[in-house]
């Protein structure tokens, strides 16, 4: 890199650096702070929620265990096929 090029950098960098702290600190003296929902004891005890709270272990276990590795599979080219994987783009 050219001596001079690396003086306007440096330049840029002084003038940009005090903006971006400025900017990061009035970000942070505006934002919001989060809040949690009030909490209601009708409908956290009812009784599919405790059950929802159970089971939700178990249902990520078996996506982590069975259901990602058989995907992942029947994905590859040419069991993609055999067992009617179709390919989706994000």
């Amino acid at each position: 890199m050219r001596d001079g090029t690396r003086r306007d950098h440096r330049r840029i960098l002084r003038r940009a650096a005090p903006r971006a702290l400025a900017a990061l600190a009035a970000g942070m003296l505006l934002a919001a702070p989060a809040a949690a929902d009030e909490y209601d004891p009708l409908e956290a005890g009812h009784p599919v929620r405790i059950l929802a709270y159970a089971l939700h272990p178990v249902g990520v276990i078996l996506d982590v265990l069975i259901f990602r590795p058989a995907h992942w599979v029947v994905s590859h080219p040419g069991l993609d096929e055999f067992f009617g994987h179709e390919r989706y783009d994000d």
